[in-house]
């Protein structure tokens, strides 16, 4: 293996913070790993890494030498780009990963329009409310929402979050319309949890376009795991709940909901819509396939359409 190789098993040791991972993202099994960085510090002819049963540490030369292997393999990594640049099409197998709802509206179209684009692609689209480990399923690029876990994952974000506090006109007729967030929360909600994460905490400015913001429990007896079927459960009147734009196909007068509190401030809560991926260099098939799908969504996002004068309310599309 060349020593270029070697520094890039390196870096991926140290980025990805064990040899299991970095040999799940190479394909190799632990001991081949750990033999090659062992070559790698024969002949460097210094000690890159002091290492214990369950973990590791940098020595002085290896923060060193991590820091220039950096500026080479990307320095390698532009000089592939460029390359890519000039190839006629993405070609290969791509593996993607997804929630079902976002898979099935936003990635979907996407896949069919780029595999008829570049007709040597194959796709294999994973659609599952779980996320999957990127590395040992061999995900070449996940997208995911919410907030971002820290991880030795590579993320992009491909579009901001927008909220919305919505209900059904059938609701506000029976329990009247809330004009404060503490009135709102004594109504009941309809709650989105998959396990993973539940969506029952409203994080409102305290008064009308306010700047101070307080968390607000969110009371339901029903909670779901899917989200065509919260909104549908909205739409019957059975509660109020929260939700990300870019989980309504249509527009909300489609399904018969208004928008709650829209003169009070509702952060997004440090989440995003992000692709994700387990290694520093993008191949031109999946840098491609991301840029498709920004495209496709738009910026600012379609989605947004579907809640009228949506940029006004809220204080301007939601606080960070």
């Amino acid at each position: 293996m060349s020593l270029t190789n070697q520094l890039g098993l390196f870096v991926d040791v140290v980025q990805q913070g064990s040899f299991a991972k970095a040999a799940l993202l190479h394909d190799m099994d632990n001991s081949s790993l750990s033999k090659q960085i062992k070559k790698l510090e024969s002949t460097l002819g210094v000690q890159l890494l002091n290492r214990s049963t369950r973990s590791f540490a940098l020595t002085s030369a290896g923060e060193d030498i991590l820091t220039q292997a950096h500026i080479l393999l990307n320095t390698l990594d532009d000089i592939q780009n460029i390359a890519d640049s000039y190839q006629s099409e993405p070609k290969g197998i791509i593996r993607i990963t997804s929630s079902i709802f976002f898979g099935q509206h936003y990635l979907q179209p996407v896949i069919s329009q780029f595999m008829k684009r570049y007709p040597h692609v194959k796709v294999t689209l994973s659609l599952d409310d779980r996320k999957a480990d990127i590395i040992s399923d061999h995900f070449d690029v996940a997208f995911r929402m919410g907030r971002l876990a820290e991880s030795n994952l590579i993320a992009k974000k491909i579009a901001k979050t927008h909220f919305a506090i919505v209900a059904s006109k059938d609701f506000i007729e029976r329990y009247g319309m809330p004009t404060t967030p503490e009135q709102l929360i004594t109504l009941p909600a309809v709650i989105y949890s998959n396990g993973e994460s539940s969506i029952d905490v409203m994080r409102l400015s305290t008064h009308p376009h306010g700047e101070q913001f307080k968390n607000y429990k969110m009371q339901g007896n029903l909670k779901v795991s899917d989200v065509s079927s919260m909104i549908a459960a909205v739409a019957d009147g059975l509660g109020y709940t929260v939700i990300d734009l870019f989980n309504l196909e249509k527009p909300i007068a489609e399904f018969n909901l208004v928008p709650l509190l829209t003169d009070y401030s509702l952060s997004t809560m440090d989440t995003g819509i992000y692709a994700v991926y387990p290694h520093r260099k993008q191949t031109l098939l999946v840098s491609e396939f991301i840029k498709a799908v920004q495209e496709y969504i738009g910026t600012p996002p379609f989605w947004l359409s579907h809640i009228p004068n949506y940029k006004q309310l809220y204080n301007g599309s939601n606080k960070p």
